[in-house]
Parts: C-alpha cells; sequence; structure tokens
C-alpha cells in the first residue's frame, strides 16, 4: 500500500510538471494535439500505479518522451504556420453578416444543436441578433452581436461595435496569411504598398490585423527577435 501511495505521489508530482512544461495551453481549452498527449499521459501514469511490479521507469520514461515531443511540436508550429495549421487547422467562419454559412458547418460537421447550444452558453437565445460567428481552433465558437443588439454602453454611445466583420491576422510572427487576406478582400499588392510606404518588409511585423475596409493595425516585430 506504501508503494501505491509513493507511486501516485510521484507520478502527480512528475504529470504537474510535465504539463507546466507544455505551457498555458494544457491549463485551458486543449488543442487537439494537446489533448491527445494529456490522455496518453494519463493513460501510462495508471499502469505504474495500478500494478506495482511494472518498474516506475516504465511510466517515467514514456511521460518525459511525450512532454519533449509537445514541446518540439509547438517549436516547430511556431516556425512554421503550414504546419500548425496542418495539425491543429485554423478559425472558421461560420456566420457573416447575419448570414448562416451551411457548407462550412457542414464541412466542419456541426449541426444546427451545436450552434443553438454554443448561442445559449453566450447567453444569446435569437439567431437574428448574430452579426458573425467563427469556430476556433478548439471547437469553441464566438460571436459578434448585430449593433442593435448589443449592451447599451456601447451601442448607444457609439464606443464600438460596428456592424462589419472583426478584423483578421494577416500577419504573424513575420509570415503573412494569403487565407485570411482573400477573405478580407485584400490582395498582396496592397500589403506589399502598406508595408513599402511604412518602410518595412513582412518579416519586420509581429502582428498586423486588417479588416475588409483595409483599416489596419501594426505591431513592429521586436529587435532581437
Amino acid at each position: 500500500m506504501a508503494v501505491v501511495l509513493i507511486r501516485a505521489c510521484f507520478l502527480y508530482i512528475l504529470i504537474t510538471f510535465s504539463l507546466r512544461l507544455m505551457g498555458k495551453h494544457q491549463l485551458g481549452e486543449l488543442q487537439p494535439s494537446e489533448l491527445v498527449v494529456t490522455i496518453l499521459i494519463s493513460n501510462i501514469a495508471a499502469i505504474p500505479v495500478e500494478d506495482s511490479s511494472v518498474p516506475m521507469i516504465m511510466g517515467v520514461v514514456p511521460i518525459l518522451t511525450l512532454v519533449c515531443l509537445d514541446v518540439i511540436v509547438s517549436s516547430i508550429m511556431l516556425k512554421f504556420p503550414k504546419f500548425r495549421r496542418m495539425i491543429i487547422g485554423s478559425p472558421r467562419v461560420i456566420m457573416s453578416e447575419g448570414v448562416i454559412m451551411q457548407k462550412e458547418m457542414k464541412r466542419l460537421r456541426y449541426t444546427v444543436d451545436d450552434l443553438v447550444e454554443a448561442m445559449r452558453e453566450e447567453q444569446i437565445f435569437d439567431i437574428n441578433e448574430i452579426y458573425y460567428a467563427i469556430v476556433e481552433t478548439n471547437g469553441k465558437i464566438h460571436f459578434l452581436k448585430k449593433k442593435d443588439f448589443q449592451s447599451a454602453e456601447k451601442a448607444d454611445v457609439g464606443c464600438g461595435g460596428s456592424s462589419s466583420d472583426p478584423p483578421a491576422v494577416i500577419i504573424r510572427d513575420g509570415r503573412e496569411d494569403e487565407e485570411q487576406m482573400k477573405r478580407m478582400g485584400l490582395g498582396m499588392g496592397w500589403l506589399k504598398e502598406l508595408l513599402r510606404q511604412q518602410e518595412l518588409s513582412v518579416k519586420d511585423v509581429f502582428l498586423m490585423t486588417a479588416d475588409k475596409n483595409g483599416r489596419h493595425t501594426i505591431i513592429k516585430r521586436q529587435r532581437g527577435l
């Protein structure tokens, strides 16, 4: 009994440390790849706890291997956005200008019940209130209400809440996102001319967002990064 208790305490400390090492994503909503690693770690940790004849090293080595693999994959995804999209996908718009994109919902295998349930979680009970909806890579749906249905402190005083698609990220960490630019109706010529006026290159930009009207925000990359 004492051996099982010691093993359980040791693995608890090891898994807690491993999740901290893997990053804060593990503490919130998980991406698909993170969920797989978490499930595997929990299953591997259960073996030496339940069977005292199994050496502890048989649980420690696979757990540390998975943690190292997750850190390596995360680093690769940071460097290569296309690899990131291949592993965890990209956010998908399922409502724009109040219109449900049924083909996109079918492609994501999202049902009407899924959409309505997500609305209720955001305290929205009328589909006519929604202007824009996007499915995040972790499956969470976020909504933007039409201006007339937004809270009084925003809609009445006119400090935000315009009825237009929110800005999209078109440059992230020195790499342009052609898919988002296309969705916003912005061409590479527009981007190149804008950056030329600012005397910047794509690699000089850490983050750039823009909407369909060309309104944009640019955050320059800090030196040495």
